[in-house]
């Protein structure tokens, strides 16, 4: 069974077992969530198709760590006219174990 969800404004296709990171949510170490948002649900010819969400589909998630992504640098220049600015910037992100999927 696979479905697609989205959260954080990203859509992901997961299955059971996966292991997935995503924007940071609010959810303890060790806690489970439901995520609720599913685009597409099903396996083989049984796939519901949502408009825009499939009702009575939610994805069970357990949260194994919060963590801070890769640093990555933004800079910006302005050329001949001494102006640089240089920043850094890691994202904060939760990776998600999929314990189940429960379709309509």
């Amino acid at each position: 069974m696979i479905a697609v969800v989205k959260t954080g404004g990203k859509q992901y296709k997961v299955s059971e077992g996966d292991v997935i990171q995503v924007e940071k949510l609010d959810a303890l170490v060790g806690e489970t969530i439901n995520l609720e948002e599913v685009l597409v649900c099903g396996e083989g010819d049984a796939v519901a198709i949502g408009t825009p969400y499939v009702k009575g589909c939610s994805v069970a998630c357990e949260v194994t760590e919060q963590l801070r992504g890769k640093k990555i640098i933004v800079f910006k220049k302005h050329r001949r006219k001494n102006y640089r600015r240089k920043r850094g910037h890691r994202q904060s992100l939760t990776r998600l174990k999929i314990t189940g999927i429960t379709a309509p």
